[in-house]
């Protein structure tokens, strides 16, 4: 049975995987202008700047629950085809 999904379509967890690698990038940014201050010795930022390092982890998260997801939806497609 062939699928008749086509070749660039999206995969079951890509948004996930996409928007996790967006906060991540987000987090990564807000830890280098966290970290800065206390590097070069200024003034360092508000504490809820450190707060937004966390989307960094939080970002890695749901980049993980989309390739979950999307490694469940292969091993249903395979045992679909299996059938």
């Amino acid at each position: 049975m062939r699928d008749k999904t086509q070749a660039n379509s999206p995969e079951a967890g890509d948004r996930l995987i996409r928007a996790g690698a967006i906060v991540f990038f987000i987090g990564a940014l807000a830890t280098l202008v966290t970290v800065a201050p206390l590097l070069l010795g200024t003034k360092p930022f508000p504490f809820y700047m450190f707060g937004l390092s966390m989307l960094m982890g939080v970002g890695f998260l749901l980049a993980a629950a989309g390739v979950l997801r999307s490694a469940a939806e292969g091993r249903r497609r395979a045992r679909a085809a299996r059938s």
